[in-house]
């Protein structure tokens, strides 16, 4: 059995009194990778489930969870996987994939086993995953790093030059509402976006890895109006809500994945904020 580590829905308004240890207990995934377990948070931000597994001696299987009142995990979910670490596999309902770093998988809904391994105990895979609420059967895609779509943005004047690789993307496959990605940003190069925008139609996570020990992320979060922010190490996660902002700057450049779900899967759904209204 999985438990699930649920976070509720927060209300702009509330969010505004939060200090540093509340805002981090609500939107901050702290730990994404434990050896031989599954680590998964529940958003009920669109229901969306964000989390590692990290499988090490043993393969892990993912598990049923009275949380999703389902007779499997995927029975009415779809996901989205990237392997962040070593070699491993994916097994989806008897089909064996390879994965190897920074390979991505779409699984669809209605697969009733799927069983994650590693090829080394020592240099072993790490899975990120995120999951949504899906109403129709994709089939499932292996997604090798080269296959992911790129798109070349920014420029050095802004400290912003980066690669956009989309995973699970109308580009690539065909998902429910889950759309997933990764962003790597060159040497030099610290803002994953600015001006920075809100999508009201939907909700995203991010998840900050390739990091160095001593860099941080400082993740940029709130009304537009109401700005916060969370300091962010390696291989953590926030939770960022269709009203706030997403924007972020490092002490030295780093890669993220972000995850989106709801209303849409159109990637330039945004809405953009001058900087000058940010406060």
């Amino acid at each position: 059995m999985l438990k699930l580590d649920i976070r509720y829905n927060n209300h702009p308004e509330d969010v505004k009194s939060y200090d540093t240890d509340k805002l981090r207990e609500r939107f901050m995934i702290e730990k994404m990778f434990v050896k031989d377990q599954m680590q998964f948070t529940y958003s009920h931000h669109d229901r969306i489930i964000a989390g590692g597994i990290l499988p090490v001696d043993k393969k892990i299987v993912l598990p049923v969870t009275k949380d999703l009142g389902t007779e499997f995990f995927l029975e009415r979910r779809e996901m989205g996987v990237i392997n962040v670490g070593g070699k491993g596999f994916i097994s989806v309902d008897g089909k064996t994939y390879d994965m190897v770093e920074r390979d991505g998988m779409y699984i669809g809904k209605g697969v009733k086993e799927v069983v994650f391994g590693s090829l080394d105990k020592n240099n072993p895979a790490k899975f990120y995953i995120n999951s949504s609420p899906a109403h129709q059967a994709y089939p499932t895609v292996h997604i090798p790093f080269k296959n992911a779509n790129p798109k070349h943005l920014g420029d050095p004047k802004a400290l912003n030059v980066r690669t956009i690789y989309q995973y699970v993307h109308p580009a690539v496959c065909q998902s429910c509402q889950l759309v997933m990605g990764m962003t790597v940003l060159e040497e030099g190069s610290v803002w994953n976006t600015m001006p920075c925008h809100t999508h009201e139609r939907r909700m995203e996570v991010y998840f900050y890895f390739d990091m160095k020990e001593d860099t941080r992320v400082f993740h940029f979060m709130g009304e537009p109006q109401e700005t916060r922010h969370l300091v962010v190490a390696n291989e953590q996660g926030v939770i960022s809500p269709s009203w706030s902002i997403h924007s972020g700057v490092a002490t030295s450049n780093y890669t993220f994945i972000w995850g989106m779900c709801g209303e849409n899967i159109t990637f330039d759904d945004m809405d953009f904020v001058d900087t000058k209204d940010l406060k």
